[in-house]
């Protein structure tokens, strides 16, 4: 379980705050501090991302409307490679707004102005619950040949960046953060094409097939992708 202020033990909680007004995040930091809480900065979208990447977080505390992209973004790029608890800021009340954030991974969220005491009993409900940091994959698979960043979205072969589409995207994502296990069929095709796709297959072949030939990867000979007969994938690097 992640360390309280209070467990003198374990080192104190690291809290990333990524919001673009100066005055929130001064006086984000002054509270969080005043409870213990170690706390880093971040004025957009993109340099949280690489914060949260470089540095191992405890919680993230995200602004919804940022300078180069919205929170909602930047959630989802983060939920592609960890599973750190997330407090989501906005001035926007309304349930639509409260439902996608929970949709896109968000663990709980508050409304400007907010008061302190809540928005800390907030943390510290987060940090009680939270038992496992990241799910342990790294954001950067780099093995000499294959180059993927999960933070920037970036796919290189041999130095020279590979376009991939949406979905396969998408694919090698999830099996880069599943590595070395087998991630089913329906697994694949619930997430990439929804509930109403698990039984079409066909569609996952083809959408093998399109990723393997942009890696130069072989399904005789493969060196990432792997095929488990009637199973699934499993990425091997």
């Amino acid at each position: 379980m992640s360390p309280t202020p209070t467990d003198a033990s374990a080192p104190a909680p690291r809290v990333l705050v990524i919001d673009d007004e100066t005055q929130i995040r001064r006086f984000l930091d002054i509270s969080l501090r005043a409870q213990g809480y170690q706390v880093r900065q971040a004025a957009t979208g993109q340099e949280g991302l690489q914060m949260a990447a470089s540095e191992d977080m405890d919680l993230v505390i995200l602004d919804i409307g940022l300078p180069d992209m919205e929170g909602h973004e930047v959630l989802e790029q983060l939920r592609q490679w960890s599973q750190v608890p997330v407090i989501m800021l906005t001035v926007r009340a309304g349930e639509t707004e409260k439902v996608r954030a929970l949709d896109n991974g968000a663990n709980d969220y508050v409304t400007k102005p907010f008061g302190t005491q809540e928005l800390m009993a907030r943390v510290r409900a987060l940090l009680r619950t939270r038992s496992v940091p990241t799910d342990g994959t790294p954001p950067v698979f780099d093995d000499g040949h294959l180059h993927v960043d999960l933070v920037r979205r970036e796919v290189a072969i041999d130095g020279e960046l590979v376009a991939l589409t949406r979905k396969e995207y998408a694919l090698l994502s999830l099996l880069l953060r599943n590595a070395g296990r087998v991630v089913t069929q329906p697994q694949i095709l619930q997430e990439i094409w929804g509930p109403t796709h698990q039984h079409d297959t066909h569609y996952l072949r083809i959408l093998v097939g399109k990723l393997r030939h942009k890696l130069g990867d072989s399904a005789l000979d493969s060196r990432y992708l792997f095929t488990e007969p009637g199973v699934g994938l499993r990425f091997k690097g």
